[in-house]
């Protein structure tokens, strides 16, 4: 129902754009519901099943746009009236835009602020369900890491304004998201966001220099709040110890040096 929802959302955005899918080889009707518009707009539609993570399953979409610049969006998303074309007009402006995403669903789950990472004053938190790049940087900076379990986008993110990038805030290219339903759900995404946020340290380097804590812990206060952040905790150290008892740890980052420079792995 999201993935249908979304579609619709898109075909009816300001063209010129190609719809590019990437499928991590999903069990639901996924599938079925994106081969069902590809037949409506064949025009419009490039389709891909690939297992892994979503970096990768951006990756793959990326080689196959046709594009100057790449916008991202999730299945579980809404593009309001005008997004493209808000986000086109950034896109104009900067290297990096990053639209306006409202969440919807648990009210309790939605009131709830993501936690900002800062690189030179400027936040890199902004998901990818709502970002667009200009293909030529995507491409330099070597895009996605597919080694990321999630925090995949702060991780590029991060490496665009280290590059010198500008990153463009459009509130007005908004997209509604959807929360998830439950509170084991939501706690479980907590646990896998603490984990990606682990992997960025172990990238690149220790950043709690790099959050506002006093502003964080200002709006965070409720049960709720604290609750994702134990859960967020959990999936941290869970990564600590996973890496280093298996040596899984990601290579730090050398300076001026993207992941594109280095030999990919087996």
């Amino acid at each position: 129902a999201h993935l249908a929802s979304l579609l619709e959302s898109l075909v009816s955005q300001e063209p010129p754009f190609e719809i590019v899918l990437v499928d991590a080889l999903s069990t639901d009707r996924t599938w079925a519901i994106a081969e069902e518009y590809r037949s409506r707009y064949p025009e419009l539609f490039q389709l891909f099943r690939e297992r892994g993570h979503r970096g990768a399953g951006r990756n793959l979409g990326v080689q196959h746009a046709r594009g100057s610049a790449v916008v991202f969006i999730d299945g579980d998303c809404i593009a309001q009236t005008g997004w493209l074309a808000r986000m086109r007009e950034a896109l104009s402006r900067a290297p990096v835009a990053a639209g306006r995403t409202a969440a919807t669903g648990t009210r309790a789950f939605s009131r709830l602020e993501r936690v900002e990472l800062y690189q030179s004053g400027k936040d890199v938190t902004y998901p990818s369900c709502n970002l667009g790049y200009h293909r030529d940087l995507f491409d330099r900076l070597g895009g996605f890491d597919d080694r990321f379990v999630t925090a995949e986008d702060i991780d590029l993110n991060l490496r665009a304004v280290r590059a010198g990038a500008t990153i463009v805030y459009a509130p007005e290219a908004r997209v509604l998201h959807q929360m998830r339903a439950t509170l084991p759900r939501f706690l479980l995404q907590a646990f896998w966001n603490g984990y990606g946020r682990k992997q960025l340290t172990e990238k690149h380097g220790l950043l709690w220099a790099h959050y506002r804590y006093r502003q964080m812990l200002q709006s965070q206060r409720s049960p709720l709040a604290y609750a994702r952040l134990a859960a967020a905790l959990a999936g941290y150290f869970t990564r600590l110890l996973t890496a280093l008892g298996a040596d899984r740890r990601i290579p730090p980052e050398s300076p001026g040096k993207n992941r594109s420079d280095r030999p990919q792995e087996a």
